[in-house]
């Protein structure tokens, strides 16, 4: 036997301890034991030997739920009374308590014996049921129990012997077998207050046979063998059941009509604030009572490809405009966002938007680059009235041209200075020609110079030129981007190449000095850009390293090793020499020149030295929430921060609208992007799955375009209607709506379950609603 005694050096184990060490013991193969506790519980359960062997408990000093969820071959003896849920959830176990039960004795147990040799409290035996499957459960209680006993009792045998309990008008206390279903319940002593669908009888035969056969069990176990005689008369004894179902008198229905009419508080019990019209609902119903309410909502969710093109193209809308056979303004419909579709959506740009395009997940997303490429020589006519404001902006790259773009659409005269000899930033200075097809560029850079924005190049703003745009100008953005060489402060950096130096010098038509062994830092697009160039530009070997993996776009890592090119990484630069560069584990690649491209700088020494005009890390503008760095001076692309093209054009987007607002004197607003639509809210299965065969040209995607969030008019949710409840509006201008008829929807769910696009939304009927127009009709 083994004795665990709780107590040890005046400190107590813990519940979770001791349950511990029981159970360690017994998968150990201990079979008995001695418990000194000192309130711990669950005392005894759920525990089975592993060679199934029965598993006793002896007790002292238990706390709640002793034998809680006991199983079978499991025997307990509590010594002395113990608190409440003793065999709660018993499933097999014998428990014998020498004295008295708190609360809830038996509750819920399903199976075993328990044994009480004193009082059990409130809610005894409540729940108590029978698995037919099983032996039945049994409780047996020496003395009385409390009230609520045998609360929704559902099956078993409970036995109240009354014993020292003659001063109580009931042995089972006060509203006892309230909601039994099921068993029996054993009773010598006085009953009273018990349900009228419980039914009070004489014992019969089998009755006794049941007492006589656990009796002795139980006295024998709680030691008042003495009792067998005294407890043996019976007719002293009562059993308590439950109606059975073929008992039971069915009760006559109230007039419910009737009743809320004459017997009810008058009016309805919401009276104060609303007549109660005493409409009897049908399972189904109709406009107010409709438990769902549809809407369609056209727009409301971006599609995937808009959400994550930082420019916030709406592809989907364009392809929409091609399925309604407007070609036109569909090509057109890009050039709102950027004036760049062939350059950067077309050719340079990584499309972020294909990678979010839901029909990635059917089979192919749509080819949005190529969609692009659609739009590069459409043309479109100069504003027809102009608002006589001068904008002036310094930098003639994908930021400061798109933002001229915009607000010269919107009718403000645009001038765009820079300092190279021809207009284009990055695009046509640093970009490798073979990258950038210059017809593609060209073309688009004239576009927008025919709308009115004039090019001022060879133009160096230094302090007194920016003074002077300033003066000149309405507003004024600075849109410069990046042209100062990052680097580290390594060991040799006197000898690197700056890449951004090298590509400008390529792109000028000049032949600048190239190693045989060329290392580039950085694993970037411009780093691969460096690289590739380095190798037409006469490099035997070209070797690219960075800190991380490369972050450069797979085709430009092909095209590298297509020239026979290497990445290594990790590589974390820690010097350059003559003979080449180390790293800081000692590594060492040989190099006659080290190129450097890990990103640039703005360079912003034409501002105004003002401690107003905030810098991250000395380099990057930090604009206010309006895009402002000082009174009428906006900011734009990479001089806040370092990104894609697609960043830089989305940004100076954004800037350009708020410039508009500020140019015509109104309150600067902040644009919402709205939510991308949920993908649940699609139903993909009105798709067919392409295989890369039948993938159409781009101006024919729209066959296989989702139209996310945006209604695409294939009339599935007018033709499935069951209840002919929606309708379709089509308008003067050839746009429509879908409205819903709520004096035929049911708000069964249809619409928004078989909406291909995710158009139709399904709501709760808003109690609000019921309630203001029950209140309105009054």
């Amino acid at each position: 036997m083994l004795k665990i005694s709780t107590i040890k050096n005046n400190e107590r184990m813990s519940t979770q301890d001791l349950l511990y060490e029981i159970e360690s013991a017994v998968k150990s193969g201990e079979t008995d034991f001695d418990i000194a506790a000192s309130g711990q519980h669950d005392i005894g359960g759920p525990l089975w030997h592993p060679e199934g062997k029965t598993l006793k408990f002896h007790v002292t000093n238990a706390g709640q739920r002793v034998g809680s969820m006991c199983l079978p071959n499991t025997e307990i003896i509590v010594e002395g009374s113990t608190s409440a849920d003793v065999g709660w959830l018993n499933s097999g176990g014998i428990i014998t308590v020498k004295g008295d039960a708190g609360d809830t004795a038996g509750h819920c147990s399903s199976g075993g014996k328990i044994y009480i040799g004193g009082r059990a409290g409130t809610r005894t035996g409540s729940l108590m049921k029978h698995d037919p499957l099983y032996e039945e459960p049994e409780l047996w209680v020496l003395k009385n129990v409390g009230s609520f006993s045998f609360e929704f009792m559902g099956g078993g045998r409970a036995v109240v012997c009354g014993v020292d309990s003659e001063e109580f008008s009931s042995v089972l206390g006060e509203r006892a077998c309230v909601g039994m279903v099921g068993g029996i319940v054993y009773v010598r002593g006085n009953i009273s207050d018990y349900p009228e669908d419980i039914l009070c009888l004489d014992l019969d035969e089998s009755d006794i046979n049941f007492l006589k056969g656990g009796m002795n069990n139980f006295l024998n176990a709680v030691e008042r063998s003495e009792l067998i005689a005294e407890l043996s008369d019976w007719h002293e004894w009562k059993k308590l059941r439950p109606l059975t179902f073929e008992e039971k008198k069915p009760k006559v229905l109230p007039d419910l009509a009737a009743f809320r009419k004459n017997d009810w508080v008058q009016g309805g019990i919401f009276s104060d604030v609303a007549e109660d019209d005493f409409v009897v609902l049908n399972t189904v119903n109709r406009g107010l009572y409709r438990l769902r309410v549809p809407s369609w909502e056209n727009a409301k969710y971006a599609a995937p490809c808009q959400f994550f093109c930082p420019t916030g193209i709406p592809t989907q809308q364009r392809l929409g405009l091609i399925r309604q056979g407007k070609i036109d303004e569909a090509l057109k419909l890009v050039l709102k966002y950027t004036p760049f579709p062939g350059s950067v959506c077309g050719t340079l740009c990584p499309n972020p938007c294909m990678e979010g395009c839901t029909r990635a997940t059917i089979d192919e997303a749509i080819k949005i680059g190529e969609l692009g490429l659609q739009s590069t020589y459409i043309e479109v006519e100069p504003p027809k009235e102009l608002t006589g404001k001068q904008v002036g902006i310094i930098g003639g790259g994908v930021a400061g041209l798109s933002a001229a773009w915009q607000l010269a659409r919107l009718g403000h005269s645009v001038t765009v200075y820079d300092d190279a000899n021809q207009i284009g930033g990055k695009l046509a200075q640093v970009i490798p020609h073979s990258r950038m097809p210059q017809e593609i560029l060209q073309a688009e850079l004239k576009r927008i110079e025919k709308i009115g924005v004039k090019f001022v190049t060879n133009c160096k703003v230094d302090a007194e030129k920016f003074r002077e745009i300033c003066e000149g100008s309405d507003a004024v953005l600075i849109a410069t981007g990046g042209h100062k060489a990052r680097y580290f402060p390594w060991e040799g950096a006197e000898k690197l190449t700056y890449g951004i130096e090298f590509l400008k010098a390529i792109n000028r038509g000049e032949k600048p000095a190239v190693g045989k062994k060329v290392v580039v830092i950085g694993g970037g697009n411009s780093g691969m850009d460096v690289a590739t160039s380095a190798y037409e530009q006469g490099a035997e070997s070209v070797i690219v390293v960075d800190v991380v993996k490369p972050a450069a776009f797979p085709k430009e890592i092909r095209r590298l090793e297509n020239f026979g090119g290497k990445i290594v990484w990790p590589f974390v630069t820690d010097k350059i020499t003559d003979e080449g560069i180390f790293s800081k584990d000692g590594r060492f690649i040989a190099a006659d020149q080290v190129i450097v491209s890990i990103g640039e700088a703005p360079v912003l020494d034409f501002l105004p030295d003002d401690s107003n005009i905030k810098k991250f890390r000395g380099s990057w503008l930090i604009p206010s929430p309006d895009k402002k760095i000082m009174p009428k001076v906006f900011a734009a692309g990479d001089v806040i921060k370092p990104g894609r093209l697609t960043d830089a054009i989305g940004d100076a987007r954004l800037t350009a609208l708020m410039m508009n607002q500020y140019l015509r004197g109104e309150e600067i607003t902040l644009a919402v992007k709205k939510p991308v639509v949920p993908d649940e809210n699609l139903s993909k299965k009105y798709f067919e799955k392409c295989h890369h065969c039948d993938l159409p040209d781009p101006m024919h995607e729209h066959l296989r375009c989702v139209s996310c969030g945006t209604c695409r008019d294939c009339q599935m949710c007018l033709n499935s209607c069951p209840e002919k409840a929606i309708s379709r509006i089509e308008h003067e201008d050839g746009s429509w709506e879908y409205v819903c008829d709520e004096t035929k929807c049911i708000g069964c769910g249809i619409c928004a379950g078989i909406c291909p696009c995710g158009v139709w939304t399904l709501k709760d009927n808003p109690e609000e609603i019921k309630m203001y127009r029950l209140y309105a009709a009054q």
